[in-house]
């Protein structure tokens, strides 16, 4: 009872830490914006299964992230606290399945550690509040390899029904990696155990009936909707390109996710390392909860270092097991224990206050201050343009469409072009030699686009409103022009 009582205060200490200050962290750009802004479209078109942004339809992820923040925009209203708020509780989530799951492989003392290794991990804690779609994908995840194996461990058919549930989930959160990953992972698993002929007893047949049924209609929706469009720039672009072409060339180092470990698990990063060293000296026997942990910890990892785009978050599904493994490799030295979880507590109050009082002041990457000096005095039938960078949470903020000013050949060197990453720049432009003159017109300018302002624009015939500092300098500067006569 007491390590029951023990673990619960642990855990809610951890969920209170998820949600805590997240009314204060401002959207930010470029990527949380895309999924805010494109669920509060969907939300006022009354649209919920298409997503769309900027008055476009949108293809960047499949729909059920939007689900989550339209459920929160429509319950919470489309407040900073609502978009953070299903990230915060599928981390919660997140750490009771953790729990749940090396529970029952192993004892209680491994599942409460499990849980607070794994919750105060750097990467775990920092994507409970933002608004991605990682923390969605790394429950269903976790929830299809973990129901499997407990399924094929205690040989119970139930359970192979709940794992392509979760995969159809996974599916629905981000596309076609949600069922083939974790397959990899299984069909390795198994061929080490030499026991491919499990592949006969884990349903496939009805188990993908199961899948189809959580995430085919949708997919069939879009298809039917959309038809060749969806396809080719979701599965053409958004998988594939992905896959084979990378989309940040200085991230394209073999130790990439090795890197993203060490980071992401810190303060625990070296525990596992240690204790598999100590393991190995001692040649313990490894058995199969062992393996299958080991599998999956190394196999999500190395896939997607394969894969030509690399971005931080894709390993983090193998995060559960290593916080499993580690917990149960470091069970024999409590003191390390302890000295990790008050670290990892301690780091994380530390960047949840600095993080929070960092946004109130709007940090680097967020206009919502911006959008606070435009919207007392923005009109219906006023023109919002930006220069330089384009600061997607301005029009998030204020409601306004906004354009991004550029010569006509950088708008058509920018624009949308077939298998290409062009494809992502959807906001809507406007020529420089198109700037009306009989209409009032806002301009927000980026930092590093000052000097190319004063040498293009007349800049005595425009007021500035404001300007927002940021780490010491001016980040941004807010300007209206009046009609002119």
């Amino acid at each position: 009872m007491n390590e029951r009582m023990t673990t619960a205060a642990a855990l809610l200490f951890l969920v209170v830490l998820y949600f805590w200050g997240n009314g204060q962290l401002a959207v930010t750009a470029p990527v949380e914006v895309n999924y805010a802004q494109t669920a509060k479209e969907m939300l006022a078109a009354g649209d919920y299964l298409s997503p769309q942004i900027y008055g476009n339809y949108w293809y960047d992820k499949p729909i059920f992230f939007y689900w989550e923040l339209i459920g929160a925009f429509s319950l919470l209203g489309a407040t900073d606290f609502a978009a953070r708020f299903f990230p915060a509780l599928f981390a919660a989530a997140g750490l009771l399945m953790t729990y749940a799951f090396a529970r029952r492989l192993y004892d209680e003392r491994t599942a409460f550690w499990s849980a607070v290794i794994l919750g105060t991990g750097v990467l775990y804690a920092v994507l409970a509040k933002l608004i991605l779609t990682d923390m969605s994908l790394f429950v269903f995840f976790g929830g299809t390899l973990g129901a499997f194996f407990i399924g094929y461990y205690e040989e119970r058919r139930g359970w192979f029904y709940l794992a392509y549930a979760c995969a159809g989930l996974a599916v629905l959160t981000k596309g076609p990696i949600g069922l083939l990953l974790p397959g990899l992972t299984i069909l390795v698993f198994l061929a080490l155990r030499r026991d491919l002929a499990a592949l006969g007893r884990i349903c496939i047949p009805t188990g993908l009936l199961v899948f189809a049924a959580v995430c085919a209609p949708w997919y069939i929706y879009m298809y039917l909707a959309h038809g060749t469009d969806f396809v080719n720039t979701f599965l053409g672009i958004h998988n594939v390109l992905r896959a084979t072409v990378s989309e940040h060339e200085k991230w394209n180092v073999w130790y990439f996710y090795l890197g993203i470990y060490f980071l992401g698990m810190f303060p625990w990063s070296f525990g596992l390392p240690l204790a598999l060293y100590r393991a190995w000296r001692i040649r313990p026997v490894i058995d199969v909860r062992a393996q299958f942990l080991l599998v999956w910890a190394v196999i999500v990892p190395l896939f997607f270092q394969l894969m030509a785009t690399k971005y931080p978050t894709y390993s983090f599904p193998a995060f559960l097991p290593t916080a499993v493994l580690t917990a149960r490799l470091l069970a024999r030295n409590p003191r390390v224990l302890r000295t990790g979880a008050v670290l990892g507590m301690g780091l994380y109050l530390a960047v949840v206050f600095i993080a929070t009082n960092y946004s109130a002041r709007d940090g680097h990457f967020s206009g919502k201050q911006a959008a606070a000096i435009l919207s007392p005095v923005l009109q219906r039938d006023d023109l919002l343009v930006c220069y330089g960078d384009y600061t997607a949470t301005v029009p998030y903020y204020t409601g306004h469409t906004m354009y991004a000013l550029a010569a006509r050949e950088e708008i058509a060197a920018r624009a949308p072009k077939e298998m290409s990453w062009s494809s992502k720049n959807v906001m809507p432009f406007l020529p420089l030699d198109e700037l009306p003159y009989d209409r009032t017109v806002y301009l927000v300018v980026e930092r590093h686009a000052f000097d190319a302002f004063d040498a293009q624009f007349d800049a005595a015939s425009w007021e500035l409103l404001g300007a927002l500092p940021a780490e010491g300098r001016t980040k941004l500067r807010v300007y209206r022009r009046a009609p002119m006569p």
